[in-house]
């Protein structure tokens, strides 16, 4: 890719129950009790990050990825019926590489353990796949999901996203192209 390539920029996103907002460094105290559950790392390991670690951590991710040619774009999950956040979805775009046609994201999500089991993951993914269907310079999607973790590859599945034989660090790799 060139080196006047413009970044992907997260943006709000509105699904029937739900706003997806960007990322801002305020929503950490909030965001630390919805990801305050240490069961939530069953799957990705460590553990619920406090506030102070969580406003850190956000503080780098809303400052971008170092590389330029990468962009972060992060969002939490704002209930429409109460206003609270629930979890987040993410994407990170990056090139494709040589001789690719487009940019690559790979996208993740995590819906806090109060809300789990009613669709707001699947609502929140299928959100962020139709806006990064809307940027042209994406043309695939990837998601990197543990064997084990039936709920998150039913979200995958559910967005549009295929399970791939490729495996890394011992997760499925889940494709979906965007263009023709």
């Amino acid at each position: 890719m060139s080196s006047t390539r413009h970044p992907v920029v997260a943006e709000p996103i509105t699904t029937a129950r739900l706003t997806l907002e960007p990322l801002r460094v305020a929503h950490a105290e909030e965001m630390a009790v919805v990801l305050g559950d240490p069961a939530l790392h069953t799957f990705i390991g460590g553990a619920p990050d406090d506030v102070t670690a969580l406003r850190a951590r956000y503080t780098r991710m809303v400052a971008g990825a170092p590389d330029p040619g990468v962009s972060w774009c992060n969002w939490v999950l704002r209930r429409s019926a109460d206003g609270r956040l629930a979890g987040t979805v993410q994407a990170t775009v990056r090139p494709g590489g040589p001789g690719a046609r487009g940019d690559g994201a790979e996208i993740a999500w995590m819906v806090g353990t109060p809300w789990q089991g009613q669709g707001l993951a699947t609502e929140a993914a299928r959100g962020l796949v139709e806006w990064l269907r809307g940027r042209p310079e994406v043309t695939h999607l990837l998601a990197h999901i543990r064997p084990d973790h039936a709920a998150s590859a039913a979200v995958a599945r559910a967005a549009g996203l295929g399970p791939t034989d490729e495996r890394h660090e011992g997760e499925v790799r889940w494709r979906l192209a965007l263009s023709s």
